[in-house]
């Protein structure tokens, strides 16, 4: 019976630490990075249409990326995101798993061999803390391991593999297909006692051979033929791990029965392997997800959602000073209509946090653009979207960009161009339903008008042509709130604008224009009026700006001119104007 139960333990344990290991991935992706799953899944567009999975099979390693793009349509939803790469982790240790045993003598120590087969799933988790290291890879990379457990015994079929089962397996998964070729190399090498050596070289250069064959088919670069056409978002900058991974994996079933063979781990020894394999994890696998870039895709995410409470609770805590933190902060503060009263309790940098410019840069023009559909620069925001699309390096096109652009061109009445749109979206999964109840507002204008989003941003938007200006965005801002008076986000940035440019006249300029459309004098106008009267030497009238304000801006003065514009004193003004103006002067 002890033996009996032994024998269970020895197995159940082995089990278990790959449960444990999908129940870790599942956490992390779900619960600690979410965003990054819908990232991800915004930057393609899932077709079920045979055009489409012809132009994927089109390409060497066609079918992983066809694969893959299949399973990242669905971090629409994170908890299936976090489901899905738990689920393919687990099959990649488990495949690694085989592939040792198969190599190990029956005395060898299995605990060590199964341990050690948990090495390159830590890897592509490393690799995945890189936000362009695509799911093509890692799909890629286990159908690799697939093909590898799939060595057959015979020598004819062992021929047949190599013959023709490494051309059709470049062309389903990519490069990836020579670390099969490299392990099938040193299986050959091993067991054939004669010419071994000379087989294990004649799989290698034939694999080399096929990649460099397959150049007259396909219309890439050599080089992206041998680093991936999808493994990472940026073709010519696929990283070294990636390809030590593939080269480890390939080597590691023997090594690792080496390995075995030689050390018996046993008893205690096993917990602290393990326990080290669980440092390994934290130290090696956590530090490649840079908080910073992680932190920038949060914020793209809560604005993608319209979470704007949860952006500035995240703003309060984590204090980043990047553009598009300051960007996705100032829109949520004017989605909640709080910009005129907390505008510098957090940090800023001038008008370019309230207007970003354009950039090359399609991780952050999407959230860019989302500034300007919420202003009502349909327009403008329409660019962002277009531009996104042509800039995807992988050349993919966007779920969300294409969603945005049948809006804007719903807005404008150009129903052509939307329906063209639309139709791709009846191709997907999670956008059908949105594109069908859309197709049905196509030439219905007073659907349109009376549509709550559509028909207040159609009022909204601009009925003139002009000359789009970076450098003139308040006047733009401010035709916008003199065509809609409603238009309380455009009357927020139209006068938080002069606040960032510290335009002490355009305050007093825009504020009269405002006030007579709209009953709006918040705290750091008053603040921006108060200093502009003292510049003259003047008080401003009674009753036009609170006491308390006057108070505070007397005090305000006593220490600069007292203690000087350094002083510890003036930390309880740090979220007023003065203060910021006082420190845009000091630079």
């Amino acid at each position: 019976m002890w033996q009996m139960m032994g024998t269970f333990i020895g197995k159940s344990w082995k089990i278990g630490a790959t449960l444990i290991l999908g129940c870790l991935a599942f956490l992390f992706w779900w619960v600690k990075y979410p965003s990054a799953l819908a990232f991800h899944e915004q930057f393609q567009l899932f077709l079920f249409d045979g055009g489409y999975f012809a132009e994927r099979m089109a390409q060497p390693g066609g079918l992983g990326r066809w694969l893959a793009e299949f399973l990242v349509q669905f971090y629409n939803n994170p908890l299936f995101g976090a489901v899905i790469i738990a689920t393919l982790y687990m099959l990649i240790q488990r495949l690694c798993w085989v592939l040792i045993r198969r190599q190990c003598r029956a005395d060898a120590s299995l605990s060590l061999a199964y341990l050690l087969s948990f090495i390159p799933v830590l890897m592509v988790w490393y690799l995945m803390g890189d936000t362009n290291t695509m799911l093509s890879f890692v799909v890629s990379f286990l159908l690799a391991l697939v093909a590898m457990w799939a060595w057959p015994r015979g020598k004819w079929s062992q021929v047949a593999f190599v013959v023709l089962g490494l051309p059709l397996l470049y062309w389903f998964i990519g490069p990836a297909m020579l670390m099969v070729a490299l392990y099938v190399g040193l299986r050959l090498f091993t067991e054939k006692d004669t010419h071994g050596a000379l087989y294990a070289a004649a799989v290698i250069v034939y694999a080399v051979a096929v990649v460099l064959a397959s150049g007259l088919l396909a219309p890439y670069p050599l080089s992206s033929l041998f680093r991936g056409i999808d493994y990472h978002r940026f073709p010519k900058e696929v990283p070294p791990v990636m390809v030590a991974t593939m080269a480890l994996t390939a080597l590691l079933p023997f090594v690792a029965s080496w390995l075995c063979n030689k050390v018996k781990l046993r008893g205690p020894y096993v917990a602290a392997v393990t326990t080290m394999l669980l440092l390994t994890l934290w130290y090696v696998v956590s530090p490649s997800y840079d908080a910073k870039t992680y932190g920038l895709i949060d914020y793209d995410f809560l604005v993608r959602t319209g979470q704007w409470n949860a952006i500035l609770d995240k703003a309060s805590k984590d204090h980043l000073d990047l553009p598009m933190s300051v960007c996705a902060t100032n829109l949520a503060l004017g989605m909640t209509n709080q910009m005129g009263e907390r505008l510098f309790g957090f940090y800023q940098h001038g008008v370019q946090g309230m207007f970003p410019g354009f950039e090359r840069n399609f991780t952050s023009s999407l959230l860019n653009g989302e500034v300007y559909f919420q202003l009502g620069m349909v327009n403008t925001a329409q660019r962002f979207a277009f531009e996104t699309m042509e800039m995807l390096p992988n050349n993919n096109k966007s779920c969300r960009a294409v969603k945005r652009l049948v809006e804007t061109n719903l807005i404008g009445g150009h129903y052509k161009v939307a329906e063209k749109y639309i139709s791709m979206l009846e191709k997907t999964m999670f956008y059908r339903k949105w594109a069908k109840r859309t197709r049905q507002l196509l030439g219905n204008e007073q659907t349109i008008n009376n549509d709550p989003v559509y028909g207040k941003l159609r009022r909204r938007t601009y009925n003139e042509d002009f000359l789009f200006s970076e450098t003139e965005q308040d006047r733009m801002v401010g035709q916008l709130f003199l065509r809609d008076s409603t238009n309380t986000l455009a009357m927020q940035y139209l006068m938080a604008y002069p606040l960032l440019s510290c335009d002490l006249d355009k305050v007093v300029q825009y504020l009269p224009v405002v006030q007579q459309k709209a009953n709006y004098f918040p705290s750091l106008c008053q603040q921006a009026l108060v200093m502009a009267y003292a510049g003259r030497r003047q008080t401003p009238p009674e009753g036009l700006v609170a006491p308390q304000v006057i108070n505070d801006f007397a005090q305000f003065s006593r220490i600069v001119s007292n203690e000087g514009p350094h002083s510890p004193s003036l930390d309880v003004y740090r979220h007023t104007f003065w203060y910021y103006i006082l420190q845009n002067q000091k630079q």
